[in-house]
């Protein structure tokens, strides 16, 4: 069982590195996820991966802790509404904007779902953008997730979540136990490990998704991320957050637009 000084120290290190505050009450999630880090590195068990950690800390090391105690919840198409924004609304606003070109930022990507939601959403309803004028970003600070990403390789029960089965067949191809998203979706997106602590320095977007991250950070760390998020944007750009998501600290010129069940924020600057 987790000691509270194992506790303290490992949320402190995930919080310093990450911006995830782990309040009590979360230490049978970092002893369960920790315990199964310390399994695949050969150690006998949690308490070896501390005394690992606390006297012999390496960057790699790090990483992995970060990894591990990062949600990597997602599925395709998730909660469909803010696609169908998305595709009804704001692409056609921003190709009206910069004369059919488009630049979009999938932040807190995961294993990818949602970064190749939107690239098939563009290559059915905005064939022309799907030809090279769209730039889809798609950051994570799990390495582990960014590559599986950039693979585009998903089970059967990944691919059962959320994505249509006429998509699947017409851009997916299985191998063995898993499909394989095709060349022109994977060329369409740009997988990088990013922490949302860092500066941005990415330029400037017309739609950025940053869903269901949040919610994992104090107050103070959120607003400083909201405020980097609405730089971020292009006059007219939006953000998109998680439906449970509450964006006290957006700058005044973040206009909320609610549209059916979507409600998202709108750059007037």
């Amino acid at each position: 069982m987790i000691t509270p000084e194992q506790f303290r120290f490992f949320a402190e290190l995930v919080k310093t590195a990450s911006g995830i505050a782990l309040a009590p009450g979360k230490e049978y999630l970092l002893e369960s996820r920790l315990n199964e880090l310390a399994r695949i590195l050969g150690l006998k068990d949690l308490n070896e991966l501390y005394s690992k950690a606390k006297t012999g800390m390496t960057s790699s090391l790090k990483e992995r802790i970060i990894d591990a105690m990062t949600t990597n919840e997602t599925y395709f198409f998730r909660d469909q509404h803010p696609f169908d924004t998305l595709k009804k609304e704001i692409l056609p606003e921003a190709i009206k904007r910069n004369g059919n070109s488009v630049r979009i930022w999938s932040a807190a990507c995961s294993t990818g779902q949602e970064p190749y939601s939107m690239a098939m959403l563009l290559c059915e309803s905005f064939p022309a953008l799907s030809r090279g004028a769209a730039d889809i970003l798609a950051t994570d600070i799990s390495r582990d997730a960014v590559e599986k990403g950039k693979a585009g390789r998903f089970t059967q029960v990944e691919v059962n979540r959320g994505l249509p089965i006429t998509l699947l067949i017409k851009y997916f191809k299985q191998n063995g136990a898993f499909w394989h998203a095709n060349d022109n979706l994977r060329r369409m997106i740009n997988f990088q490990i990013f922490n949302l602590l860092s500066p941005f320095n990415f330029g400037t977007f017309d739609v950025i998704f940053c869903r269901y991250v949040l919610i994992y950070f104090e107050q103070q760390t959120k607003q400083q991320i909201l405020e980097k998020l609405a730089k971020s944007l292009n006059p007219g750009g939006c953000l998109i957050l998680g439906a449970t998501e509450t964006p006290i600290g957006l700058p005044a010129y973040m206009e909320r637009v609610v549209s059916g069940k979507t409600t998202y924020w709108k750059k007037n600057a």
